[in-house]
Formats: structure tokens, C-alpha cells, sequence
């Protein structure tokens, strides 16, 4: 496997690179690495191994459903060309071209859903965001350019605070943002006309998986009657969740929450450390996607149509 697929997979693991959406083309972008660089002439030694670079790149983020369908993307043009005899240099452009069209659709994608939510946002409102989205974030800047003042109150974001970043981007925009402890969530929705999150997946019945503690502020957004509003592009549906499949949530390095010192120190301690959380779709008002505004419980239609209905028990990486 190329180096430089094996240095990507790292930096997704360690979230040096971050976001459903930027993973997803960045993992399309590491199976066009491995397939440009690949050495051989034999076809189905080369499907091969650009199934397992997929199988491996998978293996990083297992709830980023936006990994999935990247390479779920690029593996089914990959298996097309493939059934059709292609020699191994047709087969480099195939992966290529799938890869950089996959990019250029998701860049699409964020901005539509930043035109289709601005036009949510009045001028004045007040918006709470978690995390570091970078499809809700395009929201809040395509309204701010759009010349509405709004304020934003962000979530710090525990235990990896990426809402400080979220803090910084919106500043750097000139956006009026205020970062908050977690816990003082119940006490800024209040004041908020909307809650704006992203999706790292989006199941069948509408429910949303997300940076941990989303499900406790939609919770709170419908308790003070707030707006909880989910930006997510299609890719990010899961197709699994058809046939009630679960969404796997990822568990991180438990020392992102304590030190190795205070572990050792305090013998017997359990930590748990969930990067994710599944919010109900009850709780959701409303899903933006670069289709236009669906209710939660339309997921399933626009898994019908962008899917179908075929069975996904094999996947295009298993062989």
C-alpha cells in the first residue's frame, strides 16, 4: 500500500483531518493515490488491491458514513469497468475519474445547502452551533455575506473542542460568536432562534448521528421550543440502516479525556470516551440537503433514490 494512503488513513484517525465531508473526499482522493501509483498489469490484482486500500481507509472512522459512500462511489465505477475487461491503465483512469468526481459533487453539495439554509436565517437571528461543521458553518457565512446580522453561540465541544475552531473560522469571517462551556448549553439555546449541526450519517428512519452531545442539545432545543435544523449532504444517508442495521459509534483513545498519570493514579477507573451520539428524529425539525428541505422522516425517500432498493449485504470493497 502507497505510503501516502497509509500517512492519510493516520491523519483521518487522529483527526488531523476532520469532518465528514472533507473525509470523504480526502478517502477518494487516497484510493486515486493508490491506484495511480500501483504496479502491475494484472486487473484482478489491482481490483484487489485497491479493495483492500478501501477496507483499511474504512477501518479509520467507522461512523463516517461519508468514508463509506465516498468509496462505495469510487469502488462501484471501479467494479464497472472491471465486468467489462478493462486492462489495469483504463482501470487508473476509471478510479481517477470517480475520485475527482466524487470531490467536485461534495464541494457542490456544500454550497447548495449553504444558498438553501441561508435563506433560513433572517437578519438578527441567533444561532447555536456544535462542533466543527463544515456544511453548517457554510450556512452561517453564506447568510453573513448575504449582509444579515446574526450572532452565533458555539459549543466548545469537549473532549477535542473543536468549537474553538468553529470560533476562530467565525471570526475570521467577522461573525459576532461567543464560545461557551458545554454544559452551559440549556442556558444559550434559550436565546438562540435556531440550532444548526451537521451529520457524520444520516439512517433511514431520520435519525442523525453526530459529534457527541448533539442528541443532549436537540433535547434541549425541543424542550425551549427552538429550531433544530441538521445540514447534511445525501452521501451522508446510510444506505445499511435500510434493513435496521445500526449505526456504529465510534470510541476514541480514552486519554483524550484523562491524562496517563491521573489513569494509572486512580486504579480501577473506567472511562469512556464516544465520539458520536444518535439524536431521534423527533427531535429534529428539519434536514437540509443539496436536494432542498425534507422532514426527518423523508430520509428513507432519498435513500430510495439515491440507492434504490438493491440489497447492500456485500459491499463493492468485500471480495
Amino acid at each position: 500500500m502507497d505510503k501516502k494512503v497509509v500517512d492519510i488513513a493516520e491523519d483521518i484517525k487522529s483527526m488531523k483531518i476532520r469532518g465528514a465531508a472533507k473525509i470523504g473526499r480526502t478517502v477518494a482522493e487516497a484510493l486515486k493515490i493508490e491506484a495511480e501509483n500501483y504496479k502491475g498489469n494484472d486487473p484482478i490484482k489491482f481490483v484487489s488491491d485497491i479493495k483492500e486500500t478501501a477496507r483499511f481507509l474504512i477501518a479509520t472512522r467507522p461512523t463516517a458514513v461519508s468514508l463509506e459512500n465516498s468509496l462505495r462511489y469510487v469502488l462501484t465505477e471501479l467494479e464497472k469497468g472491471h465486468n467489462d475487461g478493462r486492462d489495469v491503465t483504463s482501470l487508473k483512469k476509471i478510479v481517477s475519474k470517480a475520485a475527482n468526481d466524487f470531490c467536485e459533487n461534495s464541494n457542490r453539495a456544500l454550497e447548495k445547502i449553504a444558498e438553501i439554509g441561508s435563506k433560513r436565517i433572517r437578519d438578527g437571528d441567533v444561532i447555536f452551533v456544535n462542533c466543527n461543521s463544515s456544511v453548517a458553518l457554510g450556512i452561517i457565512k453564506k447568510a453573513h455575506r448575504d449582509g444579515k446580522k446574526i450572532k452565533v453561540y458555539a459549543n466548545e465541544t469537549r473532549p477535542r473542542f473543536q468549537g474553538l475552531l468553529t470560533a476562530k473560522e467565525l471570526l475570521d469571517e467577522g461573525i459576532d460568536v461567543t464560545l461557551i462551556v458545554d454544559s452551559a448549553a440549556r442556558l444559550f439555546i434559550k436565546r438562540a432562534n435556531h440550532v444548526i449541526t451537521g451529520a457524520d450519517a444520516v439512517a433511514a428512519n431520520g435519525a442523525v448521528a453526530n459529534k457527541i452531545g448533539t442528541a443532549t442539545l436537540a433535547l434541549i432545543a425541543h424542550e425551549a421550543r427552538v429550531n433544530f435544523i441538521v445540514a447534511a449532504e445525501t452521501y451522508k444517508f446510510n444506505p445499511r440502516t435500510y434493513s435496521g442495521e445500526l449505526i456504529e459509534i465510534e470510541e476514541r483513545d480514552i486519554f483524550e479525556v484523562i491524562s496517563k498519570e491521573d489513569y494509572e493514579r486512580l486504579k480501577g477507573l473506567k472511562v469512556k470516551n464516544p465520539a458520536f451520539d444518535i439524536t431521534p428524529p423527533e427531535y429534529i425539525d428539519l434536514i437540509i440537503t443539496e436536494k432542498g428541505l425534507i422532514a426527518p422522516q423523508a430520509a428513507i425517500l432519498v435513500l430510495k433514490e439515491t440507492y434504490g432498493l438493491g440489497s447492500f449485504e456485500k459491499e463493492p470493497w468485500e471480495d
